[in-house]
This record gives C-alpha cells, sequence and structure tokens, in this order.
C-alpha cells in the first residue's frame, strides 16, 4: 500500500543534514568602541527602516533558482536545539509565532531550519513566512516571503528529526534582523524550544494563519525561540561560516536584550566594518545555558539542587557534530566551555559526574581533532572568571579556580589549538584576577555586559579572514 502525505505537506521523518595562540588583541571596551559602533548604531536607528527598503530595492539582481551562481550557502543565525525546561510545555496550537533573529552576513536567498528533536509528538507547520522584521512583530512591505518544504507550503516533522526549507529569493541586508512566522496546527507543544534568547518574539493573539500578515494589532511576547534552528543565506563562493561553541556566554546571558548586543552580534558588526574578506564572514551561535563539555544535563542532580531536566542540553562532546559540523559554510570554530563543568561539580550535579583538567584536556583535544578532520580552524577560548557569582550553590571555590587557571595554561600553552582568544585577560579585573572587571560585568558577576562582549569580540584573531575565505 502507498503512503500518502497530507495535502499541502511535505513530511520529514528523519533528520536531514543543515544544509598555535595569537597575542595580538585589543583589550578594553574603549578599544572595542568605534571598531563596528557605527554599522551597529545605524542598524538600531529609526533611519534603519530607510536603509533597508533602500538596499531591498537597490540590490543587484540577484541570481535565483533560474540561473546558475558560484555562491556558498553559510549559516547567518542559529541557535541549538534546547529540550524545555522542567514543567508544562508551551501550548501553541493554531497559534502563529512571529521569531525574530539577526542576521550576521547578507544574501540572495534564504531557507531556515526547524527541529523536532525533543517534542512529545508530530510538529505540523501548516505554513512559514519569512521576511526582513520591521517594529516590533511587524514586517517590512515588500519582503513577505512564503517558504516551502519541498515543494509543499506546509511539513510534518517527526519527534528527534530536522526540516530545512526550500530556498526563497531574498535580498538579506547584513546585520539587519528578520522575522520567521511559523503557523502551528494539531497539537502544538514546544518541546523543542531555545531558551535564552536575548530577544522578544511574537505569539499571534488571534488563532489561525497569520504568517503574511505585515502588522500583528495584537500578540503576546516571548523570549525564546521555538523550533527554529538556524538561517540560512546563499553568499558568494568565498564566504565562511564562524561557529561561536558553548554556555551561556554563547547565548549572550548578561547582555541587554534586544539589543543584539552578544558576543556573536559584536563579532558580526565587527567583522562588517572591517569589509573586504571579513564581511563574506558569517557568525553562528552554538551555546546552550548550563552546557558542559564532559557531561550531559544534569537529570539525576544532588538533592536540594535545582531541577534542570534535560533543558542544560546534551554534553558538548556529544552535540560538536550536529550544533557545529553540521552548520552550512562553517570554516572556524571557537571552543568556549568547560565552566560548568568546574562550577557545577560538586553542586549541582550528581557525584559521579565529576571533572578533572586530564577529563577537559582529553575533551578538548577530540574536538580538535574532529574540527581539524572536518576542514575547520579550532579555535580555543580561555575561561573567565567567576568569583562572585551567586546563581548556583558550590559554583565558586578555591579549588574551582585553581582548576581554572591550570585549564587556561594548557588552553595558552598546551599548542592544541590553532588560535587562542584569552577572553580571560580580556574580562578579569588586574587588581583581583579570580573576578571579572566591574566595568565589563553583568550583575550576576558570571556574564560579562555588553561592553565585555564588545571587548572579547575586539580580541578575536587578527588575519583569519583571508585564511577562512581561502579554504
Amino acid at each position: 500500500m502507498r503512503s500518502r502525505r497530507p495535502s499541502g505537506q511535505a513530511v520529514a521523518g528523519a533528520a536531514r543534514p543543515f544544509g598555535p595562540a595569537d597575542p595580538r588583541f585589543v583589550a578594553g571596551p574603549q578599544a572595542a568602541a568605534g571598531q563596528f559602533d557605527s554599522v551597529a548604531a545605524m542598524m538600531r536607528s529609526p533611519l534603519r527602516w530607510l536603509a533597508l527598503a533602500a538596499w531591498v530595492a537597490c540590490a543587484p539582481a540577484w541570481p535565483g533558482a533560474q540561473a546558475a551562481w558560484d555562491g556558498r550557502w553559510v549559516g547567518t543565525w542559529a541557535a541549538p536545539p534546547q529540550a524545555a525546561f522542567p514543567g508544562p510545555l508551551a501550548r501553541l496550537d493554531d497559534r502563529t509565532l512571529r521569531l525574530v533573529v539577526h542576521a550576521s552576513v547578507g544574501g540572495a536567498r534564504v531557507r531556515v531550519r526547524l527541529s523536532n528533536a525533543y517534542g512529545p509528538g508530530p510538529l505540523r507547520i501548516a505554513a512559514a513566512h519569512v521576511a526582513l522584521r520591521g517594529r516590533g512583530a511587524d514586517v517590512v512591505a515588500g519582503t513577505d516571503r512564503a517558504l516551502t518544504f519541498d515543494g509543499a507550503a506546509g511539513v510534518v516533522v517527526a519527534p528527534g528529526a530536522a526540516v530545512t526549507s526550500d530556498p526563497v529569493a531574498l535580498a538579506v541586508p547584513a546585520l539587519s534582523e528578520l522575522a520567521v512566522s511559523l503557523h502551528a496546527i494539531g497539537r502544538a507543544r514546544a518541546g523543542t524550544t531555545h531558551a535564552l534568547a536575548q530577544q522578544t518574539s511574537y505569539v499571534a493573539a488571534a488563532r489561525g494563519d497569520l504568517t503574511g500578515v505585515l502588522h500583528w494589532r495584537a500578540a503576546r511576547r516571548i523570549d525564546d525561540w521555538p523550533f527554529l534552528t538556524g538561517v540560512d543565506v546563499e553568499a558568494p563562493a568565498d564566504a565562511a561560516t564562524i561557529v561561536l561553541f558553548g554556555d551561556s556566554w554563547i547565548d549572550g546571558d548578561g547582555s541587554t536584550p534586544d539589543a543584539n548586543a552578544r558576543w556573536g552580534d559584536a563579532l558580526a558588526a565587527r567583522l562588517q566594518h572591517e569589509g573586504g574578506a571579513c564581511a563574506r564572514i558569517s557568525v553562528v551561535a552554538a551555546g546552550l545555558a548550563g552546557n558542559r563539555l564532559l557531561h550531559d544535563s544534569p537529570v539525576r542532580h544532588r538533592p536540594r539542587a535545582p531541577d534542570f531536566g534535560r533543558a542544560l542540553g546534551e554534553s558538548g562532546l556529544a552535540r560538536f557534530d550536529r550544533d557545529v559540523l553540521a552548520q552550512p559554510g562553517a570554516r572556524a570554530v571557537v571552543v568556549h566551555l568547560g565552566n560548568n563543568d568546574i562550577g557545577l561539580d560538586g553542586g549541582v550535579a550528581p557525584a559521579d559526574e565529576t571533572v578533572s583538567l586530564q577529563a577537559l584536556v582529553a575533551a578538548y583535544r577530540e574536538l580538535v581533532a574532529r574540527a581539524h578532520a572536518a576542514g575547520l580552524r579550532a579555535i580555543g577560548s580561555t575561561l573567565t572568571p567567576v568569583q562572585g557569582t551567586t546563581l548556583l550553590p558550590g559554583y565558586d571555590t578555591p579549588a574551582k579556580e585553581a582548576l581554572r587557571l591550570q585549564v587556561n595554561a594548557w588552553i595558552r600553552d598546551g599548542g592544541a589549538f590553532d588560535d587562542v582568544i584569552d577572553a580571560d585577560r580580556v574580562v578579569r579585573d588586574p587588581d583581583h584576577p579570580a573576578r571579572l572587571l566591574p566595568a565589563l560585568a553583568s550583575s550576576d558577576h558570571l556574564h560579562p555586559d555588553d561592553a565585555g562582549y564588545a571587548a572579547v569580540a575586539a580580541a578575536f584573531p587578527p588575519g583569519l579572514c583571508a585564511d577562512l575565505a581561502a579554504r
């Protein structure tokens, strides 16, 4: 008997493929300021809308599906799929989501990636659109595009699966904001999301398909990204993607919400400001709050410790292939992971999930080897100070600080990484090196603020753009 799919819907039943140290760095927020502020400030100003309209109207006739073009798909934005935190799942039956994301590079065509990695049942998307984002939940007139999946308007994504839309022609400016609208039908539960967005998105107040509606009169605000895991653009053939891989630092925890001031945003703005080959380098984030290098989310936790369920994600070792190597156009990875391995040990994590210098070093070497085998440049980031944080019990102890210093000495001098970003030296207080510098720290004393992330972006290894473009 032949199987049949619902009219107008594709079926995604299995995951489809998504698609030594350099001491020369500029440290401090004053050095970072002015290198890329002009670009970022333009995109936040009221003149942004005129700039977007002019860009779309005057953009060259990018070749579409009818003409061959020697281009390359790169990720312009990404967020790894994440299991929801313990508790009732958000109900999105017959609701339209409008998810706002920040593009790092521009391109001629666009496609989106959806995931049902942790869903309790099939995810049914009846319609999907992409557009340049206007104000609030609105989109820019003339930029809205309907998406298809294997030619169908909708798609059913099986539990554990992922899907990539068909490409659609849309001139996407670098550093612009995009709105991806999804109409979910059936029993839609947000078991798969990305919790730490630092960005407001929207759920339409009215039921039904509002994916193609430019202006939403009423909408409920959300601060996560359900189902959406990536947006890719077709860029010039020498374009490349840098993947920032790690924990809540990569998510931009401590940065100003809705300001696109995360580490990756600051780095993307810097690259666009530098121009040339750097302007064709995209930056995507593959961070998960609380994520560890060696162990999965501590489902078995100590008594009276917070219950995170599966929300802190699989270990960095387990998710590296999915969240880094499978990123379209990936040519380099920055690894900033290990603080939570140290901090959660003996506190939240169960007694058998211990950490040591030897175990962390072996894991870093494994990630570097896998990156090199896939043709990626591997860049290490030193672990940053945590003294003074009270977010989790037992996260900061003298013994853990001693281990952090040992790990950083190996990252700097071990020779495994192709380059090193010494984030520790950039953001630590010179007078109290176990603490973040107050001028660069957020209120939790664990994550930087906007200036801190900009300072680390300014420490990116120089001369890397040309190397990535040549790969």
